[in-house]
């Protein structure tokens, strides 16, 4: 008997491609200590073709051609969800950018994937305070990048809540007003002590 769809490892990629096709952001994952494609904890769990670090997406020019047979699908309309062997994609269009999420043809939950997708998306939504658009992403891209590794690492789903990951990437930072202390400021500090011993010694 054999056991599969056991894998953790759903998750071959995260991608943002602009009304052209070109990439604005991609991840594509790989499970950790994994020395060779379809090798280590990949093939233990079978994975299964198309998911993550089963190889034929490792190379520059292997993703770039992947995108352009991605952006082709989206391109003809149909839906968003294309099967393209050995990979299953879903796509989410907003304004001029596509969201892609990718997982293996043959064991993936569509219906993870799709909540993923949909988590991330509106988790950039928020963060960017509405305003997806590819100029605000690419100023934002630090946010996006920290949204996409909150969402999806190594290939393994970690959150489908949007407000969660939006809320781990903007977490309030220590207070970072910039205080000048140059001799003016050590002028005003020395006048207030001074005035204030003065009004001390006059009290007694």
């Amino acid at each position: 008997m054999t056991i599969s769809n056991l894998s953790l490892y759903t998750v071959t990629a995260l991608l943002i491609l602009d009304a052209e096709g070109q990439r604005v952001l991609a991840k594509y994952y790989n499970p950790p200590h994994q020395s060779n494609p379809s090798s280590g904890i990949v093939n233990d769990l079978g994975v299964g073709a198309g998911g993550p670090g089963m190889g034929g997406l490792i190379s520059l020019k292997e993703q770039k051609a992947f995108e352009k047979s991605v952006f082709e699908k989206i391109r003809r309309g149909g839906g968003e969800i294309h099967p393209l062997p050995p990979h299953l994609i879903i796509t989410r269009t907003i304004v001029d950018l596509h969201f892609i999420i990718v997982g293996p043809l043959s064991s993936s939950n569509e219906l993870m994937l799709n909540q993923t997708l949909s988590a991330f998306t509106d988790s950039v939504h928020l963060l960017l305070r509405g305003q997806i658009e590819k100029r605000n992403v690419l100023e934002g891209l630090d946010l996006v990048l920290l949204a996409a590794d909150e969402t999806v690492d190594d290939g393994i789903i970690l959150e489908t809540d949007a407000a969660a990951i939006a809320a781990r990437v903007s977490r309030p930072k220590a207070d970072t007003t910039d205080i000048v202390i140059n001799e003016q400021t050590l002028m005003n500090a020395y006048t207030s002590f001074r005035d204030k011993v003065s009004q001390r010694i006059q009290q007694l």
